[in-house]
């Protein structure tokens, strides 16, 4: 692909090889050592691991590619830093933005791992994710249902209501991002005690911090299943649970479109071939 370049900071290296295959260009990590002047130049740095370091890698990225004459300079950020639940807004914004989603790969992963997917619930474990959980259960045409947590003070759960019937079905957790696993081990906890026959867990990013790997070793989960917008490799060798879906072909697509000036729209819907 002509005039493109694509360049890696050092928090994913891996994922950003796999988007650099796909779209048959050359990868190069943290050193700029060729031209850029006049090319399209993306940098790939996930938000993850030392944070604080690769948020400024990433910038000193952009201020060299910029002051070497590239024609444009776009920053892929699998996972954005310091931006929990819905706080990932174009407000914040004064420059272009395409926010991608893992849902259509969701979807596909369900469909071609789970044999029992038109007899599971799609359960959001909180409130928040309700309009998630609906989206994803309407294109599959299955039921959704979600957990309300009832708090006796902040940050300390009382006890777990769930509202919908898991009975004798595949419960399917769906949620964007999983930190100590407080709340997704004790969400199966209660999906299993309600009468489903199975329990998955589907997280777009797998942060796994603290105690996470052990609660999800302990807890009842078929597979535990995240992009790979994070690194895994290490907690994957401690966990057998976890399952990861590849992203590289939608980054390397959103690239693609973005580079030729063509819509994003459709990777909302769709999962590159």
């Amino acid at each position: 692909m002509p005039n493109i370049k694509i360049f890696s900071g050092s928090s994913h290296p891996d994922l950003s090889q796999k988007i650099a295959d796909r779209l048959v260009v050359r990868s190069c990590v943290v050193e700029i050592g060729e031209s850029v002047r006049g090319e399209d130049v993306y940098i790939v740095q996930s938000g993850c691991g030392e944070i604080n370091d690769n948020l400024m890698e990433l910038l000193i990225m952009i201020n060299a590619c910029k002051i070497a004459s590239a024609s444009r300079v776009s920053a892929v950020i699998p996972c954005f830093p310091y931006a929990r639940q819905d706080k990932k807004d174009k407000g914040f914004f004064d420059i272009p933005v395409d926010n991608l989603y893992a849902e259509p790969a969701v979807l596909k992963w369900i469909k071609e791992n789970i044999p029992e997917w038109k007899n599971c619930t799609i359960v959001s474990p909180d409130a928040g994710g309700a309009k998630r959980v609906t989206s994803i259960a309407d294109r599959l045409n299955v039921d959704f249902a979600l957990i309300h947590k009832e708090r006796k003070k902040a940050n300390e759960v009382d006890r777990m209501v769930l509202v919908g019937d898991v009975t004798d079905r595949v419960a399917i957790l769906v949620d964007d991002m999983a930190d100590t696993c407080g709340t997704v081990c004790h969400a199966a906890d209660k999906l299993i005690s309600a009468g489903a026959t199975k329990v998955y867990a589907i997280l777009t990013h797998g942060i796994f911090s603290g105690p996470a790997i052990s609660r999800i070793n302990n807890a009842c989960f078929e597979a535990v299943v995240v992009t790979n917008t994070i690194p895994q490799e290490e907690k994957m060798k401690h966990c057998p649970k976890i399952q990861v879906i590849d992203i590289s072909m939608i980054l390397a697509e959103a690239i693609r479109r973005t580079h030729n000036g063509e819509s994003v729209s459709y990777l909302f819907s769709h999962v590159p071939l």
